[in-house]
């Protein structure tokens, strides 16, 4: 299985000096097991990880966890977690149209 991994400096427009996040892009196939193993591997506080829609009214779902557990909604991963998404092309942005995110 091959997985788009991204890191990103969230709050700061100047390379290595914002609030690091990662994020793994089209993670849906991943189990609970794995998806901590990946938290954990990353060594973050936070890794967030970006799944396909679930209704018509989203661009993507997101998931937030720690190395030891799911996170509520959070501002970092959540932040970093859009960025990733539309960096990968995997919504569109532009004229009316805003990223929407459950």
């Amino acid at each position: 299985m091959t997985l788009l991994f991204k890191q990103v400096d969230v709050f700061t427009q100047k390379p290595f000096q914002g609030n690091l996040v990662a994020v793994v892009i089209d993670a849906e196939a991943l189990r609970f097991a794995a998806i901590q193993r990946i938290a954990s591997w990353t060594n973050l506080s936070e890794t967030a990880f970006a799944l396909t829609p679930s209704t018509g009214r989203t661009d993507y779902r997101r998931r937030n966890f720690s190395a030891k557990k799911i996170l509520p909604f959070t501002g970092r991963p959540t932040i970093g977690n859009a960025h990733a998404v539309i960096e990968s092309d995997r919504v569109l942005t532009g004229g009316d149209r805003s990223v929407r995110v459950i």
